[in-house]
């Protein structure tokens, strides 16, 4: 299972939370870009990020893509049954679906006139070549101005205009592929909510997604 949601929507902080309530039960991974500078994730992510651009933007956008789609891919690979013993549930803090939505929404703007949403799914049919997509996929919404100031601050920077088009782009994407796959996405509207509560509510949905018929399971 894959947490999404536009920068600042408070998404780490449950997904830790979340995971944390769920145990031994559930192995988390986390967001590609924060891990450790001496990993291999870690000096591509700095490479592609060396320009300081937010969106690890670097003009080669096709490779760029293809680059994060390894790591996501190499991410599932190195999963060992010693990871998964007595996991019920893997929990993703950003799967495929990030690289899909942000990068449909780089690679529209080189190439205008392109659908994004046609885009964001060819990169996933792309993806789940090599490694299977989330069995299931809570998108966090909430108010983009404010998860953009959280953002802001957190990085301290200060965005252009292009950059707020970015995440407003962005955030529509992500909802126009949850509603073209309810199948999969579960939408949690977090607006207005506390650090707490945006924490709570993701491990109540979860737990319930834990508990449909299909339930999500370890790879």
């Amino acid at each position: 299972m894959s947490v999404e949601g536009i920068n600042g929507v408070g998404k780490t902080d449950a997904v830790v939370g979340t995971a944390a309530a769920l145990g031994p039960r559930c192995l988390r991974l986390d967001e590609v870009t924060d891990k450790a500078g001496d990993t291999l994730p870690g000096q591509v992510v700095a490479a592609l990020s060396a320009d300081g651009d937010v969106f690890l933007r670097t003009g080669h956008p096709v490779a760029e893509t293809l680059t994060l789609l390894a790591l996501k891919v190499r991410e599932f690979e190195q999963l060992t049954a010693g990871d998964l013993a007595g996991v019920d549930i893997v929990l993703e803090d950003r799967g495929v679906d990030t690289t899909a939505v942000y990068q449909a929404v780089i690679l529209a703007a080189q190439y205008p006139g392109t659908d994004m949403l046609a885009l964001a799914e060819r990169i996933l049919a792309t993806t789940a070549r090599w490694r299977p997509l989330p069995d299931a996929t809570v998108l966090l919404t909430g108010d983009r101005r404010l998860c953009t100031a959280r953002f802001a601050a957190r990085a301290e920077r200060v965005f252009s205009a292009l950059d707020h088009q970015m995440f407003a782009q962005a955030e529509a994407l992500y909802v126009e592929l949850a509603r073209a796959h309810p199948e999969r996405f579960t939408i949690l509207d977090v607006t207005g909510y506390s650090r707490e509560e945006t924490t709570q509510a993701l491990t109540q949905t979860v737990q319930g997604l834990l508990r449909t018929p299909e339930a999500v399971h370890a790879p």
